[in-house]
């Protein structure tokens, strides 16, 4: 859970709110969305309604709440950026990315080796051996 929140402060947590409703001691909300991120909790439910991340909390195990609404947090982002593709977009866009890296790096061990090859051949020719 998250930390940085209690039930026992004045401050409703940021989707009650936005919801603007009380922040009861038994709000599903409140210890994944602190006050102080209230554009957290505006992105998730622009994209997927407060009801369905209500109900989304209550089926999914406790320990695993915290990265289920950090999750749903990134890809609301991501959809808000990207409507159509959200994170698949970035991901796509990263593995694409990846990819280039690889065949820049293959590209450059290959001149690499080039450059070792050709050096090799002068140190042998400088001491009276064959030019590769």
């Amino acid at each position: 859970m998250s930390s940085s929140y209690s039930n026992y402060t004045n401050s409703p947590c940021a989707a009650c709110k936005f919801l603007r409703r009380k922040c009861t001691s038994h709000c599903v909300f409140a210890p994944y969305f602190p006050p102080e991120e209230p554009l957290k909790f505006a992105n998730v439910h622009r994209i997927f309604g407060a009801s369905n991340v209500s109900k989304i909390l209550q089926e999914v195990a406790p320990h695993q709440r915290e990265d289920a609404v950090n999750s749903l947090a990134y890809e609301a982002e991501a959809r808000l950026k990207d409507p159509v593709y959200g994170c698949v977009g970035a991901i796509s866009v990263l593995q694409r990315e990846v990819l280039r890296l690889q065949r820049e790096l293959e590209e450059t061990n290959a001149d690499l080796m080039r450059c070792a090859s050709y050096l090799g051949g002068e140190a042998a020719s400088a001491y009276g051996g064959r030019r590769g």
